[in-house]
């Protein structure tokens, strides 16, 4: 299962992530980070498909999806 991991004091609250996720996943947390800014988290893990569209989008590379098993790669970087 594909797990996604967000450095939340990178995270600047752009929500790129949230609108670039197919399986919308991912909101803004009420919280703020050490910057003032809201930040992303996981709401339905266990949604996740692993297509790291969110890690692409993100801006500030605050996020990562870790798989265990096969990975699609829709872009060859």
């Amino acid at each position: 299962m594909p797990m996604v991991q967000i450095d939340k004091e990178r995270c600047k609250g752009c929500e790129r992530c949230n609108d670039a996720c197919p399986q919308q996943i991912l909101a803004m947390s009420q919280d703020l980070n050490e910057k003032g800014y809201p930040y992303s988290v996981v709401v339905d893990p266990w949604r996740c498909i692993g297509c790291r569209m969110c890690a692409i989008a993100c801006p500030d590379l605050a996020i990562e999806v870790l798989s265990a098993g096969t990975q699609y790669e829709f872009f060859a970087y």
